[in-house]
């Protein structure tokens, strides 16, 4: 065994005997599928912290012929499938990160030429009979592994998008890189599968992407590999039973990354919820919730892209902290992290880094959960957004002038953040509901939030149900109005009951919010409604 070829299965061993573990290991049945076809190359590209190392460390133990795995999987779903058999340790297996190799070198060049000379010397140990044509060449190298050793190679690229990431002005070097897997992988017969994992999508050169030959699966789109790009709802559900942990609390820090699941032919696509693996597992061992998120250079990147000078981009960020969701066009990204040319650019790669969640049936992106929220917060401190901080931090009294029924006091202190965030564009009710989200912010520490909730005979603008357990604080619906009268939203929360969502609720408080056109101000009316009505 070699440190790429036909590696050890004891990182997979390793994972396996973790504290907590979570069989993906159906995985293996999607790419099997694809072994051996013209649809053998695959690229997955997620954010950090969402497990894609430790799945590529599964399919090397899987596939590699190096050692006999087949124990390993005893107790896992694929072993039980009909494909099992037929591939396992059945393949020369590459397993390559290439972090690690660009980390080691002076430039992309010298990069590649390590590649080259690195699984050189792997084969020429590996196959001491082979009797190499042109040692110069990497795709002569594995022809002629090939040839002698009739197994085809099962290729595993980690980290596949660095090069754009640590390089992301050298144009030349890109192309250089992207020409050598082009060159390396497409139409070669010893490949029966390439699967490659990373952050960023495949990048485009204009209309075209010189590895057009991948299939790519990414957050806008993770199509059938949707319930491995991070932790299912049921997983969670699993992870905290076992571990004795509040599912509620999870679901608030840690979900909110919505997919499309498309299982296959004959089969209903379905919505499905995704949580980071990274911090389920920190949070269940150590039952402390909070943010895991590393400071990693997407992190420190995140306050240079979201105060880029482009039309709209810092309303749109500030709409997404009050809770609102903002339509999307991703079709434009080039797949890159310099080559921005609009606002829906930058908003694209943050959903390929994991800050934004993307709703493809709304086409959407919003804040995924308290966790990601929390980024975004630490982020703006350190920029010139001193009024939606001052915003964020005020919305403690906001919040408790409601539970006072002080509606004087909730009137004015939405007042005071439409006038002092300026960035936000103030001509509509959504622009009222953007306010008013950030004007409540902290009230996402005490309720589960929902916007537009379908109820009585009709769709409420906010409603905030008390985190059972946690709070005992009245539940809310807010109505909100433009230029008619805070009386009336409550009448219409009467008229249409919007409270009948919250039945069993100990206390509900309806609160009805409007803005005057032509005095400019805000009025507030609040009113506790029985609960025996409900």
């Amino acid at each position: 065994m070699g440190d790429f070829l036909n590696t050890s299965s004891e990182n997979f061993w390793m994972s396996l005997n973790g504290m907590v573990y979570i069989d993906k290991s159906l995985l293996i049945a999607e790419t099997n599928k694809a072994i051996n076809t013209p649809q053998r190359f695959i690229c997955l590209s997620r954010p950090r912290r969402f497990g894609k190392t430790m799945a590529i460390e599964m399919l090397s133990a899987y596939y590699g012929c190096g050692e006999e795995t087949g124990a390993l999987f005893d107790s896992l779903k694929i072993k039980k499938h009909e494909s099992f058999p037929e591939h396992l340790n059945n393949y020369n297996c590459l397993i390559l990160n290439m972090q690690e190799f660009l980390s080691e070198s002076a430039n992309v060049d010298d990069m590649l030429v390590s590649i080259r000379e690195t699984l050189l010397a792997e084969f020429t140990e590996e196959f001491p009979g082979i009797v190499f044509k042109n040692k110069a060449k990497l795709t002569q190298t594995m022809k002629d592994a090939y040839n002698f050793s009739r197994r085809p190679f099962v290729v595993l690229i980690d980290e596949w998008d660095c090069v754009f990431r640590v390089h992301k002005e050298d144009l030349e070097s890109q192309k250089a890189y992207l020409d050598f897997l082009r060159m390396w992988l497409k139409d070669q017969r010893y490949v029966a599968l390439a699967y490659m994992t990373g952050i960023l999508p495949i990048k485009k050169y204009g209309t075209h992407s010189a590895l057009n030959m991948f299939s790519e699966y990414s957050m806008l789109n993770p199509r059938r590999f949707a319930p491995y790009f991070g932790f299912t709802e049921e997983e969670v559900a699993l992870i905290c039973k076992t571990c004795q942990v509040d599912m509620e609390e999870m679901r608030a820090w840690f979900d909110g990354y919505h997919m499309v699941y498309s299982p296959g032919v004959g089969e209903q696509p379905k919505a499905i919820s995704i949580y980071s693996p990274k911090s389920v597992v920190e949070s269940a061992l150590d039952n402390s919730f909070g943010s895991y998120w590393n400071e990693s250079e997407t992190y420190e990147a995140l306050k240079a892209y979201i105060q880029m000078d482009f039309d709209g981009l810092r309303e749109a960020i500030v709409a997404m902290l009050s809770g609102s969701s903002i339509l999307l066009n991703p079709s434009m990204f080039a797949n890159d992290m310099s080559n921005f040319k609009r606002k829906d650019d930058v908003l694209t790669l943050l959903v390929h880094l994991g800050y934004l969640s993307y709703d493809s049936g709304l086409g959407a992106v919003s804040i995924p959960n308290k966790e990601v929220s929390g980024v975004f917060v630490d982020s703006i401190t350190d920029l010139e957004w001193a009024e939606v901080i001052g915003a964020i931090k005020e919305s403690r009294t906001l919040l408790e002038s409601v539970w006072r029924l002080d509606a004087c006091s909730v009137a004015q202190g939405v007042q005071k953040v439409h006038q002092e965030v300026s960035m936000l564009q103030y001509n509509d009710e959504n622009a009222l509901s953007y306010v008013v989200g950030l004007a409540f912010y902290t009230a996402r520490e005490h309720y589960e939030i929902y916007r537009e909730l379908p109820s009585g005979k009709g769709y409420a603008d906010l409603v905030m149900k008390p985190k059972w357990g946690r709070s005992q604080k009245p539940a809310l619906v807010v109505e909100l109005k433009w230029d008619k009268s805070a009386h009336g939203a409550i009448e219409q929360i009467k008229e249409k009951r919007y409270m009948d969502s919250l039945k069993g609720t100990k206390e509900v408080l309806l609160v009805g919010i409007n803005y005057d056109k032509a005095s400019k101000e805000h009025e507030c009316f609040i009113e506790k409604w029985n609960q025996l009505d409900l």
